[in-house]
Formats: structure tokens, C-alpha cells, sequence
């Protein structure tokens, strides 16, 4: 993080900041310091002892500042990682109509895990695989990777569609409550209504706009995937650079909801390093192997609205070559 980040995100903070301490147990550090803790711990995953040390205080006064700022920015900035309101939904969707020529586009979904290490019956963190456990995490991304929405704390195990299904996002989509609120975009006489685009693991829908199934070289069809693999790419460094952060970059020692408050915590840093213009996280560079494991999955065997077929059939030919 850039000294100029962390000089304005002190000064957006330090009120929440100083304004509680331990239970009994007065802290005596400014906000730099407990804002410092809290991003050290944030930025390398540093264990507490070797935050304490670093730092000169005790593990108990380094736990309580990395949990106390978790605690704000979840709480008092989760707005930075709020789906965007219908006007700046037109903003999101321009945007990504000048990159890859597709109208109507609000956003891409993907779903990222990490790892918890639980502590055992004794109360002490083990490395044991037995004792590990995934948590995912569901991201929607505009084209510049700024998270939209995150919401963490399914079961890592859960397919990507079955954690849509079981979101806030999923329901409010289908009951008319998000997306849909703006007119359709009419494309070869087709209402496209405002859509997400997500990989071949999740299903094909009206809302939600996933690759054809070996397309024709040549063909529209091809040439929308190729768009397609594009925009997964803008997804995918989002969760690239979210791993940037040394925390979620390694098993965490920590309980599950403590590790939840990190992914929403990292996030929210995330959208304020860009808003800042400040790429110290941020990933630019993908393994092409990890591009193209996104849309190994195909569609045989699930049932598809038939209106789902004629929007991104329709949408195929307006996709930049």
C-alpha cells in the first residue's frame, strides 16, 4: 500500500479507530498504530506473535486491532462493496459494452475459496488436512475488477451454482428486486434484459449469460466465447489480487467467522486501493491454464429457458471481434 493510502485511509478512519478498546484494558496507540496492525496482519497474514514483536505490543492488544478494524470496515464501509444502484448500473454497463460491444452487461460472477485452519478438541490451530476447511466466498466484478458484491461464509464444498442459488443475489434477482429495473435492450428484435456473464459452471439463464458449448469455428457463437474468456479474465484477477492480501493467501488460523470478516475486509481494501489508483495489490498477470479451466464444464444434461437460448444467441452478434 502506497504512503498516501495509508495517510488518507488513516484519516477516513481514526475516529472509529480510537473510539473503543478492550474491555478494562486501555490500548494507548494512535490510529496509525492500531490502523498498522490491522494491515499488517491483513497485507503478509503475519501471525500474532510475530506481530507483536513487530509492533511492541501484546498478542491480545494485536488481535483485538485486527478484529477492531475488520469490524469497521465491514460495518461502517460495507457500502464500498454494495451492488451498484440502477443509475450507476448504466455506468457498469457502458463500460463493459465499449470493451467487449455486449449491451445490457452488469457484471461478471465467480465464486473463490480459502482455507480455515480449526482449531482442535484441545483448542490449538492443527495442520492436519482432517482439521481444514474450505470457505467461499461469491463475487460480482465490473470491467476495471471493482467488486460490485461479495458475500462469504458458504461452505466451500457447495458447486458454484448451488451457492448461487442459496445467495441473497440469486432471490433478489429472480423476484425483480436487482437487475431488470431498467428497460430491455432490443438486439435483432430481442428484449436482452440486464444480465451477469459467469463460466460454464454455473447454468444458463435469462439473467446470467455462461459460454456456448463447442461452437463452430468461426461462428458468432466462437467469437462470443472468445469475448466471453475476456471478461472471466477481469473476474478472475479480482480474486487474484483479493489473494494478494497475505491473509487470505494461506490457511487461516482463525474461526470462521473471524475468516469471513477478513474476505469482507480485504475486499472492501480492494476497492479502495483502486479508487485510490493504487495497484500495490493488484494482480495483472494469469496463468492461461487458470483462464481456460474456467469453461471445462458444459451444459448436457440441465434444463435451460428457452428465452435464455434467444438472448445470448442475439447477444453473439454484437460481440467485438
Amino acid at each position: 500500500m502506497k504512503t498516501s493510502t495509508f495517510e488518507w485511509l488513516c484519516g477516513l478512519l481514526e475516529p472509529l479507530l480510537e473510539c473503543r478498546d478492550p474491555v478494562d484494558s486501555p490500548l494507548n496507540l494512535p490510529a496509525e498504530a492500531r490502523l498498522g496492525i490491522g494491515l499488517f496482519r491483513l497485507a503478509t497474514g503475519a501471525d500474532y506473535p510475530e506481530i507483536s514483536g513487530r509492533f511492541g505490543v501484546s498478542e491480545a492488544d494485536a488481535k483485538f486491532c485486527v478484529k477492531h478494524l475488520c469490524r469497521v470496515l465491514c460495518t461502517n464501509y460495507r457500502f464500498w462493496v454494495g451492488f451498484p444502484s440502477p443509475t450507476e448500473l448504466d455506468s457498469v454497463s457502458g463500460r463493459f459494452e465499449t470493451l467487449t460491444g455486449l449491451p445490457n452487461c452488469c457484471g461478471i460472477i465467480s465464486c473463490t475459496r480459502f482455507i480455515i485452519e480449526r482449531a482442535n478438541a484441545s483448542g490449538s490451530i492443527t495442520q492436519n488436512d482432517a482439521e481444514q476447511e474450505s470457505i467461499a466466498a461469491q463475487i460480482v466484478v465490473d470491467s476495471s475488477s471493482r467488486i460490485l458484491s461479495v458475500v462469504a461464509g458458504f461452505r466451500g464444498n457447495k458447486s458454484n451454482i448451488q451457492i448461487l442459488k442459496s445467495s441473497t443475489l440469486y432471490k433478489d434477482i429472480e423476484k425483480g428486486a436487482l437487475l431488470n429495473l431498467s428497460r430491455p435492450v432490443e438486439v435483432n428484435e430481442v428484449a436482452v434484459p440486464q444480465y451477469l456473464v459467469g463460466s460454464a459452471e454455473y447454468n444458463l439463464l435469462p439473467w446470467l449469460l455462461v459460454p456456448f458449448l463447442d461452437p463452430e469455428a468461426g461462428s458468432v457463437e466462437e467469437n462470443f466465447n472468445n469475448v466471453h474468456r475476456l471478461m472471466l479474465v477481469v473476474s478472475l484477477k479480482a480474486m487474484a489480487s483479493l489473494r494478494n492480501w497475505g491473509v487470505l493467501n494461506r490457511p487461516m488460523k482463525t474461526d470462521y467467522k473471524s475468516a469471513v470478516a477478513c474476505i469482507g475486509a480485504c475486499s472492501i481494501l480492494h476497492n479502495m486501493l483502486i479508487m485510490r489508483e493504487d495497484d500495490s495489490a493488484f494482480c495483472y498477470e494469469l496463468d492461461d491454464q487458470v483462464v481456460d479451466n474456467q469453461n471445462i464444464a458444459s451444459l448436457v444434461g440441465t434444463c435451460v429457458e428457452e428465452n435464455a437460448l434467444v438472448i445470448r444467441k442475439a447477444l453473439a452478434t454484437r460481440a467485438k471481434r
